[in-house]
């Protein structure tokens, strides 16, 4: 009879590694207590300065204009150059050119070609040019010019021409003086 302590022995079986710990994160700190709002500080020149407002001060009558111009630019179709599909260096840019050829689908109107540009496609004439806002854009090149411009009516463009250091000076004028600025380098923060 065989001896059971004569078994073959199994080969031990190798223990998985242990897991790496995790590190916890740190507990957030407790949040303060609401309290008291604390008094704010005196407020100096350049917060004192009138808030550029968002929408121009128009009459009633301009508003419903500015609407009907809205309204008359999402039906507008896109003006497209006759065979400006066929070659990139005729549609890339969105040039307009009318068509001239005698045989022109697009000129004699077929109805599967683009639209031509028409008068009647225009938008009213007393709000044209104007911002979706309802501001008439003023391009300026010094701060004389920002003197002249009326905060409720006019928006300041502050030419390309303008360098970094005196378009910084123009901007912080124009806020200084409400006006609006349609393209700043430093945007105002909403409060």
């Amino acid at each position: 009879m065989a001896d059971p302590e004569d078994k073959p022995t199994e080969a031990p079986v190798a223990e998985p590694a242990p897991a790496p710990k995790r590190r916890r994160r740190a507990a957030a700190p407790p949040a303060p207590e609401p309290t008291a709002p604390a008094e704010k500080p005196a407020k100096d020149e350049e917060e004192a300065a009138p808030k550029s407002p968002r929408r121009a001060e128009l009459p009633p009558e301009l508003r419903v204009l500015l609407s009907a111009r809205g309204q008359l630019d999402r039906k507008r179709p896109l003006f497209v150059r006759q065979a400006a599909h066929r070659y990139a260096r005729i549609g890339r840019d969105g040039a307009w050119r009318r068509p001239r050829g005698l045989q022109s689908k697009q000129r004699r109107h077929y109805g599967y070609r683009a639209k031509i540009v028409r008068v009647g496609y225009r938008s009213p004439a007393a709000v044209r040019g104007l911002t979706p806002a309802g501001f008439r854009p003023v391009l300026v090149r010094t701060r004389g010019e920002l003197d002249g411009l009326d905060a409720r009516r006019d928006a300041a463009v502050i030419a390309r021409t303008v360098g970094t250091r005196r378009r910084l000076v123009l901007e912080e004028e124009a806020r200084r003086l409400g006006i609006r600025v349609l393209n700043p380098i430093v945007k105002e923060e909403e409060a």
